[in-house]
């Protein structure tokens, strides 16, 4: 599951994926739907990785450190809440071994979550901020 972190990251970047300029943490906030002070500790850490640029002062504020068309959803995802897969012996950026794991070799289980890593990864290394800046949203499901 997608943490809450994650989510106001997802949402505060592309809220500056749709902007020209700047936006301040308190406007940025509101856009996400993010407390305040949480946010701006999310942001840090996404301007530690160049993600973000910001920018003090009075006329300071929040921008996309690079094009959002070369900023994934996995790329925030990870940076926020890690690895994107269901466990650590299937993680590309994180590998190692399960603490129960008798041998990763006849494992029944890492067939199916390598595949649920792949999958999961060519999506969200897929779509960028400016295709969810540009989407209209998704389907509806379970309503």
């Amino acid at each position: 599951m997608l943490s809450q972190k994650a989510r106001y990251a997802l949402r505060a970047m592309i809220e500056l994926a749709r902007e020209d300029g700047q936006v301040t943490a308190g406007e940025l906030s509101i856009r996400a739907d993010a407390p305040r002070k949480f946010l701006e500790a999310i942001l840090l850490a996404l301007a530690r990785e160049g993600l973000v640029v910001s920018r003090r002062g009075k006329f300071g504020g929040y921008m996309l450190g690079r094009s959002a068309t070369a900023i994934s959803f996995a790329e925030v995802i990870r940076l926020v809440d890690g690895p994107l897969a269901l466990a650590p012996c299937v993680s590309r950026t994180a590998f190692r071994r399960c603490e129960d794991c008798r041998d990763l070799a006849s494992c029944a289980l890492r067939e199916a979550l390598l595949k649920a890593r792949d999958a999961t990864a060519l999506v969200l290394e897929g779509y960028s901020l400016a295709d969810a800046a540009a989407g209209e949203g998704a389907e509806l499901l379970g309503g």
